[in-house]
Parts: C-alpha cells; sequence; structure tokens
C-alpha cells in the first residue's frame, strides 16, 4: 500500500513503504518476521521511526446491541534514525514476539473468520502515517490445536469464532479483548446444551482454557450459561489422552459441578492481574457463571495413551471439525475484508498516535 497523505503539506513525493511478512502462519508466543521495504521520494529525508502495529477486529456490547471496531492490541519499533535519499530503496528486516494470547485465525488451514492484521506506521519530518497494511495468519498452539481435535473427536462442529471486548474474571488474561470459538454439541450432549464456547488464554508457562456451555432448561426452568476454567502446560501435550480429558471436561459442566481441573505437564507460576497464579498446579476453578461444589475431578485417561489407532482417530476427528470450519465461512471474503475493515478505524484504537 503506498502512503498517499504522508509529506503531501509539503508539496513534494512521500517515500513509499511495502511491507512483507515471511510465509506461513504463525503462533502465538512466536515469532513475527518479515521485512520493511521502503522507496525515498523526491527528496532526501530522514526517517524517525518504523513501527508495526497488530490489529484486530473486535466486539463491544453496549445498551444497544453489539458494535465491532479496530483494536491495537500491541506495537513494535522496528528501525529508523537513518537517511533515506531521494528514489533509494532500503530494507529494513524484523522479528518480533507475538503477545501469548494472540487470537488464532485458522484451523488446519482453514480460516475462522477472526480479522488480525499488521500495520506500518512510518514517521518522516515530524510526520506520521499509518500505511501498509497486511493480514496476519495465527495458527494454534499444540495444546490448542489437540484441544479442538478433542472436540471434533467427540463430535462437535465449528460454528463461529470472534473477538470480544473486555476481560474474564479471575484469569491471567493480559489483552484488552479474548476470543471465543463458537461450537456446535455433539449429538451425545445436544439436550443438555445448545452451544459450547471455547476460550484460550496463553501465557509463557501455560495456558487457562475457559469453556461456557449454553445449558438448555428444563420443563420447569429456563436455560443458562455454565463456565469452567482448566489449566494446562505446554509440555507433554502428546502424552495426553485429549479425548477423555475434553470429555471429562464437559460431563462435568452438564452434571452441574464447578471444574477443579490442572494438568502438572510444563506448569509453572504466573501472576495474572489481580495476582492469582493461573498455571499453579491445582489452580484451576470456575470463575463465573454455576459454581458447583468444587469437585476435583478429571474425566478419566489423564497421561494415558490410547492404542496404535489413535492417530487416526485424531486425524477423523479434526477432519470433522475442519469441515465446519469451511462450511461456515469463505476465506477469500475474510482477506477482502482486512484492508476494508481496518481503513478509517483509527477512533477504535483506544487513543493510539
Amino acid at each position: 500500500m503506498v502512503f498517499k497523505r504522508l509529506l503531501g503539506s509539503l508539496g513534494v513525493g512521500g517515500p513509499t513503504v511495502d511491507t512483507v511478512l515471511d510465509p506461513g502462519a504463525v503462533l502465538p508466543g512466536g515469532s513475527l518476521g518479515g521485512q520493511v521495504h521502503l522507496r525515498g521520494g523526491e527528496a532526501d529525508f530522514t526517517v524517525e521511526h518504523i513501527t508495526l502495529e497488530l490489529m484486530a477486529r473486535v466486539e463491544a456490547e453496549h445498551e444497544d446491541g453489539e458494535a465491532e471496531g479496530a483494536i491495537v492490541f500491541d506495537r513494535f519499533t522496528v528501525g529508523g534514525s537513518f537517511r533515506l535519499g531521494a528514489g533509494e530503496p532500503h530494507s529494513v528486516p524484523f522479528s518480533v514476539a507475538l503477545p501469548w494470547e494472540t487470537p488464532i485465525t485458522e484451523l488446519y488451514g482453514q480460516g475462522l473468520g477472526i480479522v488480525l492484521g499488521v500495520r506500518t506506521e512510518l514517521a518522516v519530518a515530524g510526520a506520521k502515517d499509518k500505511g501498509d497494511l497486511d493480514q496476519l495468519a495465527v495458527r494454534p498452539l499444540p495444546a490448542q490445536e489437540a484441544i479442538l481435535e478433542a472436540f471434533g473427536q467427540i463430535g462437535f462442529g465449528f460454528r463461529s469464532a470472534d473477538l470480544e471486548l473486555g476481560r474474564i474474571g479471575g484469569t491471567g488474561q493480559q489483552l484488552p479483548f479474548y476470543q471465543e470459538i463458537e461450537l456446535t454439541p455433539a449429538p451425545q450432549y445436544a439436550h443438555q446444551m445448545n452451544e459450547i464456547e471455547v476460550t484460550f488464554l496463553a501465557g509463557p508457562a501455560g495456558m487457562e482454557v475457559v469453556l461456557e456451555a449454553d445449558k438448555r432448561g428444563g420443563l420447569f426452568s429456563g436455560g443458562r450459561d455454565a463456565t469452567s476454567r482448566f489449566t494446562v502446560g505446554h509440555h507433554g501435550v502428546e502424552q495426553i489422552d485429549w479425548h477423555a480429558e475434553v470429555d471429562g471436561w464437559i460431563r462435568q459442566m452438564v452434571e452441574h459441578r464447578a471444574s477443579y481441573g490442572s494438568y502438572g505437564h510444563g506448569a509453572a507460576h504466573h501472576e495474572g492481574h489481580d495476582g492469582h497464579d493461573p498455571y499453579a498446579a491445582h489452580g484451576s476453578h470456575a470463575h463465573k457463571g454455576e459454581h458447583g461444589h468444587g469437585d476435583h475431578h478429571h474425566g478419566g485417561g489423564h497421561g494415558h495413551r490410547s492404542g496404535p489407532g489413535m492417530g487416526t482417530v485424531v486425524a477423523a476427528g479434526a477432519a470433522g471439525l475442519a469441515v465446519g470450519v469451511v462450511g461456515g465461512m469463505v476465506a477469500a471474503e475474510v482477506v477482502d475484508e482486512v484492508g476494508d475493515f481496518f481503513e478509517g478505524d483509527e477512533e477504535e484504537e483506544g487513543g493510539e498516535d
């Protein structure tokens, strides 16, 4: 994208910028690399700084319903303080670490409808311009993928995914928004819930998994939400029978129990905003919604490996959930939407310069 406004008030042609991200999807907490390619304008100028902004489309609830807007959730200065000659080409390589809570935008190569972008800001001669915008693709961490695979194995299907502005109480959430992946219930749970929402809050030491089920009401009672939270580690993912574990989580929710499950694999201490230690070995608990008896209960199979056919079963379950993803959206439309959505959304970014 070529700057159209930069230095226009000076009556000269400004420099152009083209940011190229390294190919492939990145991981939450992983490195985002690429190159910022500049070409000088009609005169020599000093580039004061080059800044990358991570942007997301988020939804916010208010009294009149919901609204969508763009938010900047991280910024990185990747270069600056150099002279750019007239017409001179100049490239600045970069490698920055993404926040651990960066939402995932795809599953098995299929888009989830989450809109993330990397926007390049160039400051020259006291003027700033936010120009080049690139779509950011993020794939799940191993534990995230394993959990979603397990839902697919059990029979859950993909419905939608979005980003909600706000914070989940009692968690170590760092970003001002969180991702919800909405799944349709497996047939064996269809009479007990309308849907289940999965939220991942990852950190360096592990990850919180927040599950919220929209439970169906009975003959004499209305439906209600039941929410539970579990903590998992980043290591030893392949040693866990996730099908049994996730099914155990779901059973606890539908049986009116709060969940106090966590895994010791790779767990370490991490302090959240409220002093809560979300990755302590026994730190998980239901944080809102339906609070039960506080049973410390697993769904069985913790640390157990399935038979030699497990890989085939996982692949089949993953494929089932991926089919739901494909059926829920058209990836090309999401790609086209990125630039259109972020264009002109400066006021929704929480006062970023």
